[in-house]
């Protein structure tokens, strides 16, 4: 950590996400105060030591309590009004953000939705007056909870796009990082790119999740009609065209292994096999 450390509150987006959730532990571990931001009243997951601070970044004005003396806050993108929210950490006085934006706004492509929407939050984060870092992982081996149900029930897992390798990086270690981002400045001014430490498809990650378990899990590959289908049911068009253009058409290579994720941390990222033993329990 550089001398130029946070001692002052850090205020959390997400506090109990798959990131965030990850990332108030961390926090709360290294000895930092952490507010955990929240829409309503205090959820009980949220690590003891964590204080509840109600606010929506959707709503800038309602920032000013939960933003009132702290130093450092982690956020999400996508928001509507992310110069507004940037206003408001400014005008609070904040020393440092760290944004949560996505691969592919690496690429430059501003056709999709999903591409559009990350590097727009990044222009709002980098304009904003106030130091800032920007975490820009591959896929998150927290998806692979999708699959609960049908690995509980002995059935067979079903997952689109089953050719595309992506280099799964586990929320853990995302957090890590970003934790370190916000308690100092060494990480300032720049976009990190993270991955985990090695390329999977989701066969691959069936056969290692079917191995910590000790038993064995049939994996089928799910047409492209029918996984348009379904994620038709479960998110904006835009967004399912923009999956489809990362993944289908090729627009978005996440197969790429990257050192980040040491260089920061001085240790490698967390294997796959790793997550699942982390995680097997929910399978069980």
């Amino acid at each position: 950590m550089s001398s130029e450390a946070t001692s002052g509150p850090v205020l959390v987006a997400g506090a109990t996400g798959n990131i965030g959730g990850e990332l108030v532990r961390a926090l709360a571990a290294a000895g930092a105060p952490v507010r955990g931001l929240v829409r309503g009243e205090s959820p009980a997951d949220l690590p003891p030591g964590v204080d509840a601070v109600v606010g929506d970044l959707d709503r800038p004005d309602s920032l000013r309590a939960p933003l009132e003396g702290a130093e450092a806050a982690f956020l999400l993108p996508g928001f509507s009004d992310m110069p507004g929210v940037m206003r408001r950490i400014r005008d609070a006085g904040l020393r440092r953000v760290v944004l949560l934006s996505g691969s592919s706004a690496e690429e430059g492509d501003r056709d999709d939705a999903i591409t559009r929407y990350m590097r727009e939050s990044e222009h709002a984060v980098r304009a904003g007056g106030v130091a800032w870092t920007i975490l820009r992982p591959s896929g998150f081996m927290s998806n692979t909870l999708q699959w609960v149900e049908p690995v509980r029930a002995g059935d067979v897992v079903r997952a689109p796009f089953a050719g595309v390798p992506i280099a799964v990086i586990d929320p853990y270690d995302i957090a890590a990082v970003a934790a370190v981002a916000l308690l100092g400045s060494d990480q300032e001014e720049r976009a990190l790119r993270l991955t985990g430490p090695e390329a999977l498809r989701p066969a691959d990650r069936a056969r290692i999740l079917g191995e910590v378990l000790g038993r064995e899990i049939r994996f089928e590959a799910q047409p492209d009609d029918e996984a348009h289908a379904e994620m038709s049911v479960a998110m904006p068009a835009q967004y399912v065209e923009a999956f489809f253009s990362f993944y289908v058409e090729g627009k978005l290579d996440e197969s790429v292994v990257l050192p980040t994720v040491e260089e920061v941390l001085g240790r490698p990222p967390r294997t796959f096999a790793q997550w699942a033993a982390a995680h097997a329990g929910a399978f069980r």
